[in-house]
């Protein structure tokens, strides 16, 4: 702060004060803040991953789609979640309790639906990605869940892995029967597995995925959802928007919107939904 002085208009000997402020701000601003969204980093553990898939792909001599029953992503009781959303619910702890049924499920593939030969929990943790240290951990923790839960009998094998067997967790209390023996089923490709999307995509967006394929029913044309199927999937309004993003970032789905309703009726916008199953094909 300063200050003038000056005799103008005033009487001889008398000064006027004149203060000058500084010009504000008087401290200096904070920097304004941007957040930007931060990109996941590749795991290191991904390639050595793909290539024992690929192997227990060759191993179980699948070829084509591998059949779930559209009862395992669909529920036809408002009261309950179908397996499909049970599976991812919990967080981080559903990715690798999804991840690892459905490869149990591919690998799987003739009566009485077993693995005779199951990788042993550090094998489970190297072909899903999981660090050395935790990993066989988690996949203990995992196949308990899944052995409590219906999913799954785990039997305990003196000096090796346990054995796993398949139960019919949409028909809870009868036998493991292959979907493809049913007259609709969920085909999901091969590559899903072999060519490592099943380690790229989350769980939330895999179940998104497997139902919108459910949706889609085989045909091209994009497909748009009434309220009571969307929910008959189980999953919720936050999990549906943030796996779409996912979804359309990895090229698997086009959404748009859409008016429905015939000539005589009030049109509605409402979301299409196509799936590009072709992106299947190829590598993430």
């Amino acid at each position: 702060m300063t200050s003038l002085q000056g005799t103008t208009g005033l009487p001889e000997g008398r000064e006027r004060s004149i203060t000058v402020y500084p010009s504000y701000p008087v401290y200096p601003c904070t920097p304004s803040l941007s957040f930007k969204k931060v990109k996941k980093l590749p795991n290191p553990l991904h390639p050595a991953a793909v290539g024992l898939l690929e192997k227990a792909v060759d191993r179980a001599a699948r070829r084509g789609n591998v059949p779930f029953p559209l009862a395992f992503v669909r529920s036809s009781d408002e009261a309950s979640k179908p397996p499909l959303a049970r599976l991812v619910q919990g967080g981080r702890g559903g990715e690798v309790r999804l991840r690892l049924y459905l490869c149990i499920t591919m690998m799987a593939t003739a009566e009485p639906y077993d693995i005779r030969r199951p990788p042993t929990p550090q094998s489970w943790a190297r072909m899903l990605a999981l660090p050395p240290d935790t990993g066989p951990r988690r996949i203990n923790s995992n196949l308990r869940w899944l052995n409590n839960n219906g999913y799954v009998k785990v039997t305990s094998r003196p000096g090796g892995p346990p054995a796993i067997r398949l139960l019919s967790v949409w028909e809870p209390g009868t036998q493991f029967v292959r979907a493809s023996n049913h007259n609709r089923y969920l085909g999901v490709p091969i590559e899903f597995w072999s060519n490592g999307w099943i380690l790229q995509l989350s769980a939330t967006s895999t179940a998104l995925l497997f139902a919108l394929m459910e949706t889609q029913g085989g045909y091209s044309t994009p497909r748009y959802l009434l309220p009571d199927r969307r929910q008959s999937y189980g999953l919720s309004h936050n999990t549906w928007t943030n796996a779409r993003k996912e979804l359309e970032a990895h090229r698997f789905l086009t959404v748009q919107r859409a008016p429905q309703g015939s000539f005589f009726d009030y049109k509605r916008l409402r979301n299409t939904y196509r799936v590009d199953e072709t992106r299947f094909l190829d590598k993430p």
